[in-house]
C-alpha cells in the first residue's frame, strides 16, 4: 500500500495542511508536527496543490517535483505523510473539493484543516467557506490575543453562516501555541537564486533535491 494512502481503518483524527509548497520548508514541518501534537491528530497529511487557485504560481517546478520534496520533507517524522489526492484529481486545487473526497470515503473521519493567520483571513473568498467549514474543524496558527481575535473577527460573519447542526462554531476553531516562524518559500527561492545555501530553510534533503534537479535557479544572464 502506498504511504500517502492511509487505509479507511488507520486514518483516525487527521489534520491537513495544504498549500503549494513552492517549495516546502522548515516552517511547514513545525507547523504540522505542533499540529499533531497540540491537538494529538493521529496524523497530519501535507496535501501538495495541483494548481491552487487563490494565487498565482512563481517559478513553479512542477507539481511532481513539489510532491517529491513534500515526500523528503517529512521523511522519518512520526505522524506526518503526504498525500497526493489533489495532484492525482488534477485541475485547480479547492480545499472543499478534498474535504468532501476525504469525507465521502471516509465518513466517520475527524478532519483538522490547518492554516496560517494569514491564510485564514482569506478563507470567506475561497470556494463553498460555509461548507468547508462544517467538513472540517479549523486550526490557526495564531497565538492567543489581538491576533487570534483578529482571525476569529475575520471568520465570524462567515461562522454566523453555519448550520446549528454543525454544533458550536467558533468551538471549531483552534489557535495553535506555536511562536511566529520567520521562513517562507519565497524566502527560499530568492537564496536558491542567487546561489546562497538553503538548507537552514529546507532542511538538507529539500536542499539537495533543489540542486541536483536545478530548481528556482535565476537565468545564467541574470546572475550577479
Amino acid at each position: 500500500m502506498r504511504p500517502d494512502r492511509p487505509a479507511a481503518a488507520d486514518l483516525g483524527p487527521v489534520g491537513i495542511l495544504g498549500g503549494t509548497f513552492n517549495p516546502p520548508h522548515l516552517g511547514h514541518l513545525a507547523l504540522a508536527r505542533q499540529a499533531y501534537e497540540e491537538l494529538e491528530l493521529g496524523r497530519v497529511l501535507l496535501m501538495p496543490a495541483h494548481i491552487p487557485p487563490h494565487k498565482p504560481t512563481v517559478d513553479d517546478p512542477g507539481p511532481v517535483h513539489r510532491l517529491r520534496m513534500c515526500r523528503l520533507l517529512v521523511a522519518d517524522t512520526p505522524g506526518v505523510l503526504v498525500c497526493a489526492l489533489e495532484i492525482e484529481r488534477g485541475g485547480p486545487s479547492y480545499t472543499v473539493d478534498t474535504l468532501r473526497a476525504i469525507r465521502d470515503s471516509h465518513p466517520d473521519a475527524q478532519l483538522t484543516f490547518i492554516v496560517g493567520a494569514d491564510t485564514a483571513s482569506t478563507l470567506p473568498a475561497w470556494r463553498e467557506p460555509a461548507k468547508l467549514l462544517g467538513l472540517a474543524d479549523l486550526a490557526v496558527a495564531a497565538r492567543e490575543g489581538p491576533g487570534g481575535r483578529g482571525v476569529l473577527d475575520t471568520l465570524a460573519p462567515l461562522l454566523a453562516s453555519l448550520q446549528p447542526a454543525d454544533g458550536d462554531a467558533r468551538a471549531r476553531i483552534r489557535l495553535l501555541h506555536m511562536p511566529a516562524v520567520g521562513i517562507s518559500s519565497s524566502m527560499a527561492r530568492e537564496r536558491v537564486a542567487r546561489g546562497d545555501p538553503v538548507d537552514d530553510l529546507v532542511g538538507g534533503a529539500v536542499a539537495a533535491y533543489i540542486a541536483e534537479h536545478g530548481l528556482y535557479r535565476a537565468p545564467a544572464g541574470a546572475r550577479s
